[in-house]
């Protein structure tokens, strides 16, 4: 009679499991769909179409009828005010720069935009010390702020969150 008295369930080498466990990521995005989307959804507001298990532009026309409406992540996070990520400018040198600073930011993130629908920024906030851009993505802060950081120097620093989807990206010079 062998030892173990519970029959053997995995195969050798392999990591025993207990149960049913529920693995849940503590950081999941609450705007993208919980079920996968049909090919053809198309978002009533900015009219990116989803197609082969992403979002993209020019799927179709605007003139083309939509064959499941939706409206898109990154709409519903403008729509409500909820940033995934935000990049924060600040030192002497962001007063001395801010146009320039803003402009390299727009630009960098128009490339993005046209590869991923659902990178966008959604607004750019500007104090006397400080410029504040919010964007609808965890990945887009990080690379502004990495554009910035090549053209004009500076420390750059990025935080995740570990209880929500968010990234805060900090630049100063």
């Amino acid at each position: 009679m062998s030892r173990n008295k519970t029959p053997r369930t995995q195969p050798p080498g392999q990591p025993r499991h207990y149960g049913a466990r529920v693995l849940d990521d503590p950081r999941h995005d609450p705007y993208q769909a919980t079920l996968k989307l049909r090919d053809g959804t198309r978002c009533t507001t900015c009219g990116a179409t989803y197609a082969h298990g992403r979002w993209t532009w020019g799927s179709g026309t605007a003139a083309s009828p939509v064959e499941h409406p939706i409206i898109c992540p990154a709409c519903r996070r403008i729509a409500e005010r909820l940033p995934a990520g935000t990049l924060t400018l600040d030192g002497p040198y962001t007063e001395s720069h801010g146009d320039e600073l803003v402009r390299l930011a727009q630009s960098r993130a128009e490339l993005e935009r046209k590869e991923h629908p659902m990178h966008r920024i959604m607004s750019v906030d500007r104090h006397a010390d400080r410029i504040e851009i919010a964007t609808t993505d965890i990945h887009l802060p990080r690379l502004i702020g990495e554009a910035i950081e090549r053209a004009h120097d500076g420390k750059l620093t990025t935080t995740f969150s570990p209880d929500e989807y968010a990234v805060r990206v900090h630049w100063r010079r």
